[in-house]
């Protein structure tokens, strides 16, 4: 998932309804999920790319910080 950020990739969940799942998986201690919705429309809503694009910086900076303070 380019458009949310390096690194991040999605899971597609067909049912009767569309769900998505954006999620980290580069990292040797965890995957880490980022964002999951359901899906209404054909479109990925720019609200849902946005919230995902926040939490993956967060999340980056946050474990930047943990490696500074194991130093």
């Amino acid at each position: 998932m380019t458009t949310v950020g390096a690194g991040v990739y999605e899971i597609r969940i067909h049912t009767r309804l569309e769900h998505r799942v954006f999620y980290v998986a580069k990292y040797e201690d965890a995957v880490y999920v980022i964002h999951a919705f359901e899906k209404r429309t054909p479109q990925t809503r720019e609200a849902d790319i946005a919230l995902a694009r926040k939490r993956v910086a967060d999340f980056l900076g946050l474990r930047g910080q943990k490696k500074k303070e194991a130093r």
